[in-house]
């Protein structure tokens, strides 16, 4: 599976959306601030499962229809910043679905994730990352699971990186950094949180439009649960 994650700056970037899939071969594509009254229901081999509806800058989550078919969509409005509260960039920070591989008769859990702004805590952070994680499970019970997104957690990786753990998850960085506009911000913003995959590796990819990279997840599931649901 190859999953492409890309902060879309408040849709500047969406030109450059079907160029990516092309490119880089994407099964599924995962956006952060897209304009979702404005998108369109196929990129490439791509359908658009779902998008957020609650915030017009939001989340979506396409996937490629001739190698999967969305079974479940969740969205999911998460514990709320002092920004969101007073400007309400964003209700719905999680948009995750079930998808069924066609060809070997399996399940797994693809997501976008959007955590609150630097202007927020890391503790709020955290626990949008945990309740995130939480409902996912809760989404496909057992089922591998890959969350992909603007993490907004520039420092302190390690601490999260041992939250995230003790949740039976793996947090997985890209080779390089994935924002770069202001100097004293710039590092890894946009991760991959997984269960039940093997990730083999999270690639950033040359920068657009965007303040944020994309990022290339190239991941399968975990050997184990495929010999288990074979």
């Amino acid at each position: 599976m190859r999953v492409i994650s890309y902060n879309l700056r408040k849709h500047r970037a969406a030109g450059e959306l079907e160029a990516l899939v092309e490119r880089y071969s994407a099964d599924v594509l995962c956006l952060q601030e897209a304009d979702t009254a404005d998108i369109p229901t196929r990129i490439g081999g791509l359908v658009l499962a779902d998008a957020t509806s609650r915030n017009r800058l939001g989340l979506a989550v396409y996937y490629r229809e001739n190698t999967y078919r969305a079974l479940e969509v969740r969205a999911l409005a998460l514990k709320k910043s002092l920004h969101d509260r007073v400007l309400k960039p964003a209700e719905e920070r999680l948009l995750g679905v079930r998808l069924q591989d066609i060809d070997d008769n399996r399940q797994v859990i693809v997501a976008s994730f959007h955590a609150a702004p630097l202007t927020a805590l890391n503790s709020l952070r955290r626990h949008q990352i945990r309740t995130a994680l939480t409902e996912l499970g809760q989404l496909g019970e057992g089922l591998p699971a890959l969350m992909v997104g603007d993490y907004n957690y520039p420092v302190f990786k390690e601490n999260l990186g041992q939250k995230v753990r003790e949740q039976g998850y793996e947090l997985t960085l890209s080779d390089a950094r994935t924002y770069t506009r202001y100097r004293f911000f710039r590092g890894h913003y946009d991760f991959a949180t997984s269960i039940g995959f093997d990730i083999d590796k999270v690639r950033t990819l040359p920068q657009g439009l965007s303040d944020h990279l994309p990022i290339l997840v190239t991941a399968e599931v975990s050997a184990a649960l495929a010999h288990g649901a074979a």
